[in-house]
């Protein structure tokens, strides 16, 4: 399981983005099962801009089970501002936190993203130890 996070997202779904090739590349060589979170999926269609090809080709993914989406609960999005507050100095927004908290539930470390300074710099609580994000190149 891969945890997707918004760029990859955009680079895939947006030819003019300089990360497409790279993007569309990447998902080639994955055979995992992608995941990822509302959050997310709402900043990827803001960015997309809703209506366009690229929004339209992104909801055919999910829809066609491309890209699952993992529901965050109450106690899930506690734990997101969580970690927005101990991220602060960074900052983590709540797409990110999402992830993260994502991550933490599912019992996994694995990330695609572009935004390597981000995650490279947070961890996933699992049990009592913290581990690195093992971010998807």
């Amino acid at each position: 399981m891969i945890l997707v996070d918004t760029g990859p997202l955009i680079g895939l779904f947006d030819p003019l983005d300089p990360f497409h090739k790279k993007s569309v590349a990447l998902l080639r060589q994955i055979h995992d099962s992608l995941f990822s979170t509302l959050p997310v999926l709402t900043e990827a269609f803001y960015m997309l801009n809703p209506g366009s090809p690229g929004a339209e080709n992104l909801s055919s993914f999910i829809i066609k089970g491309g890209l699952s989406i993992w529901f965050m609960d109450e106690s899930a999005l506690f734990r997101a501002f969580e970690l927005m507050k101990r991220y602060a100095d960074h900052p983590m927004d709540l797409a990110d936190a999402s992830l993260i908290t994502a991550a933490e539930r599912l019992k996994t470390r694995r990330i695609l993203t572009i935004d390597r300074d981000d995650f490279e710099t947070y961890r996933i609580k699992m049990g009592h130890r913290y581990y690195p994000v093992e971010i998807i190149k």
